[in-house]
């Protein structure tokens, strides 16, 4: 018996160690993609906005990888949150604040 509860206390201690922060949760509201500031369907970030063109080359939101080739852009929003985006204006992932 003692076996079994040591064996659930460390599949349950190693099972909360990987459990993230409310503030990096994706289901926090200010990382969420229900969120309006962080929808694709908002001009700021919306492909077609000039600012996230890959075709702008004063750009600083613009993700290019070694060879100069534009692969995404970034958008920080009024929560702090930064919002990657692919070109299409899928977004990929975000940088909690």
């Amino acid at each position: 018996m003692k076996k079994f509860l040591l064996l659930i206390l460390s599949v349950t201690s190693s099972v909360m160690a990987g459990v993230t922060s409310w503030e990096d949760s994706p289901y926090n509201w200010d990382n969420s993609e229900h969120n309006w500031e962080n929808s694709p369907n908002n001009w700021e970030n919306s492909p077609n906005n000039w600012e996230n063109s890959p075709n702008n080359w004063n750009s600083d939101r613009i993700i290019r990888d070694n060879s100069g080739n534009a692969k995404g852009y970034a958008v920080p929003n009024s929560n702090g949150v930064i919002n990657i985006y692919d070109l299409d204006g899928n977004r990929e992932g975000y940088v909690p604040r």
